[in-house]
């Protein structure tokens, strides 16, 4: 796997593993605000899809676009997408608080949708996604890439539905970014009505993790707390956020986010998560193997044998995406249950809305 250091354009690529035929599903790209994009965009390639449009108000936002991926015809609209029958999927990148009302957009129009994250700023977009996938039976499914486009945290979420560490405990998940220079963010970066908050925005990875690996399905937020400890220029950024929540299952989960990674490290962040269980624990150091300061996404599993097991990328590869796209086609959700994408967001919704300011 190869990506990026800078946060803003993560876009990882593996092997090709095609799960239909060339045509078979079609798929188009909208809304570039962010540099996932591109990896929405791979892992939908990768796994057979076939790209057809683009479309973005930014004409440079399109042509960067269509030199990665030539196939891509500029769209003259996102109407002229919507308006193609033959379009199954619409990916997205949006400003965040854009992303909630332009899924129920695509799927009104009888499209699946697959956004960045964070995909909603507020309770009531929730709601109304909610209400939009209840009326059209379409798909909001969400880029949660920190676990579905990275080796360890899949062979993790494997290891962990086998019982290789018992019965979960408590999840930790620490997911630092680095800012990069001031110029290099777009403006919406730094207003909060836009980015919706650091624990609803890159918080959002941690509360799914955490979900996923405790097999909680709901949980309630304990406390939570954000700051701007080094940014008084851009008051409305916050650089630090902590939660921590208990599941409905009597599991435990804290999360810190925050935006301090030193520009001297080669990943836009050295993601870690620790998942305790009964038997033993997994350690997922996702992006930076410190100790012999290479890239490479690892995991870790410490069990009741003081055995410890490296898992180095390529093992796993990008299976979910392979899974969506029958998704989409069968309607079977066998990469995510729609009710799980909602949950995972929700949570980070509330632990912004209860979060104190601290700094």
């Amino acid at each position: 796997m190869s990506q990026k250091a800078d946060g803003m354009n993560y876009a990882p690529q593996g092997k090709p593993s095609p799960v239909v035929q060339a045509g078979e599903f079609v798929f188009a790209a909208a809304h570039l605000d962010h540099g996932h994009i591109y990896g929405q965009t791979n892992g939908l390639l990768e796994a057979g899809a076939t790209l057809k449009w683009v479309y973005d108000p930014d004409p440079a936002k399109v042509e960067a676009f269509r030199k990665r991926y030539p196939q891509a015809v500029a769209a003259r609209s996102l109407q002229e997408i919507l308006d193609d029958t033959g379009v199954r999927l619409v990916t997205a990148a949006a400003v965040p608080c854009d992303r909630g009302p332009l899924g129920c957009r695509v799927m009104e129009a009888g499209k699946d949708y697959f956004t960045d994250k964070t995909p909603f700023t507020s309770l009531d977009q929730l709601d109304q996604a909610k209400a939009v996938v209840a009326r059209t039976g379409r798909k909001y499914a969400v880029y949660y890439s920190e676990r579905l486009h990275v080796e360890s945290a899949m062979y993790a979420t494997d290891l962990v539905k086998s019982g290789a560490i018992g019965k979960v405990i408590q999840v930790l998940g620490l997911g630092p970014h680095r800012i990069g220079p001031k110029g290099s963010r777009p403006a919406w970066f730094y207003e909060k009505a836009k980015y919706g908050g650091i624990l609803c925005d890159i918080g959002s990875h941690q509360f799914e993790q955490y979900l996923t690996f405790s097999g909680a399905t709901d949980a309630t937020v304990t406390q939570a707390a954000v700051a701007n400890y080094h940014n008084p220029d851009t008051p409305e950024l916050e650089d630090f956020g902590e939660a921590s929540l208990v599941g409905d299952n009597g599991t435990s989960n804290y999360i810190r986010v925050d935006w301090f990674t030193p520009a001297g490290l080669s990943t836009w962040g050295d993601g870690r998560t620790i998942i305790l269980g009964t038997k033993g624990y997994l350690e997922l150091r996702k992006y930076v193997d410190v100790g012999r300061d290479r890239q490479g996404d690892q995991v870790y599993l410490v069990d009741d044998t003081g055995e410890h097991h490296l898992n180095v990328a390529g093992k796993v590869g990008f299976r979910y995406f392979g899974e969506l796209v029958l998704d989409c086609l069968n309607r079977t959700e066998k990469a995510m249950t729609q009710a799980h994408t909602f949950k995972a967001a929700e949570l980070c919704l509330r632990a912004q809305m209860a979060a104190r300011r601290i700094a």
